[in-house]
């Protein structure tokens, strides 16, 4: 019998329950019956990014942004490519931190952007500063 992983459908947040070895096969939601994976981050908020690091069998590669950040800004494209590159074995989101302050002050966010790895949830990486694609893939897979 193969090893199952527990995925959050970013769209209705329900959890489902996948083989491993059909990660990579465009798995839908069994609730919405949406794609599990979509090649793009995931916005949360803070009761969906407790839902998604409290329930799902994947690493969560965590984007800290806020609208009025430069950097931030040019950021937002190399982290949709890398979502394309480590989807599905990572999932990737973005948090906005104005508003989502009270869990911004929780995990300590003190510059943006931040990425933060997370996995089994806890965090076990975090890095900030405006990063290219390559970068944050490489960021990310030597943090797994």
């Amino acid at each position: 019998m193969s090893e199952s992983l527990h995925v959050v459908c970013p769209v209705c947040d329900a959890v489902n329950r996948v083989p491993a070895e059909r990660l990579g096969a465009e798995p839908k939601c069994g609730q919405c019956h949406r794609p599990l994976f979509s090649g793009a981050p995931t916005t949360l908020d803070e009761g969906r990014f407790a839902r998604h690091l409290g329930r799902s069998d994947l690493p969560l590669l965590v984007d800290f942004w806020a609208p009025w950040c430069g950097p931030c800004r040019m950021m937002a494209p190399a982290f949709e490519a890398a979502a394309r590159e480590l989807e599905p074995r990572v999932r990737l989101v973005k948090v906005n931190t104005e508003e989502a302050q009270g869990l911004a002050s929780r995990l300590a966010i003190r510059s943006i952007p931040t990425l933060a790895l997370f996995r089994g949830g806890a965090e076990v990486a975090r890095t900030a500063g405006a990063m290219d694609a390559n970068r944050i893939v490489a960021w990310a897979r030597q943090g797994l």
